[in-house]
């Protein structure tokens, strides 16, 4: 199976109210680079200039400059969210609930 991008699935496998994920981030960051920005019970969403490869270095065509990545695990077009989060109650924030511990030691160094 051939994974797509999310504006190639079935209509029965759209997510019921689908999201333009692009549509809240400010004009001036859309062309600075790449973003990975996970989104509260739902996808990773990638913008920007990004290469997309698996495990075994072969490139994976996103088929355009944003994606959703599955967070979840249940997506049918893995990596590609297809909206399967909301179906099963998948839930978690969209920022860490503590710093990781690299980071409060690079602020306490």
């Amino acid at each position: 199976m051939t994974a797509q991008p999310a504006e190639k699935m079935p209509a029965e496998e759209m997510p019921a109210e689908p999201r333009r994920y692009d549509e809240d981030l400010p004009v001036a960051e859309r062309g600075s680079g790449t973003t990975i920005t996970p989104y509260r019970d739902g996808p990773l969403i990638v913008r920007g200039d990004f290469r997309l490869v698996d495990q075994d270095g072969a490139e994976i065509d996103p088929g355009r400059e944003t994606i959703a990545l599955c967070r979840c695990g249940k997506s049918g077009i893995k990596p590609f969210c297809d909206g399967s989060h909301k179906r099963s109650g998948f839930s978690a924030p969209s920022a860490p609930s503590r710093p990781r511990p690299a980071a409060q030691l690079r602020q306490d160094g």
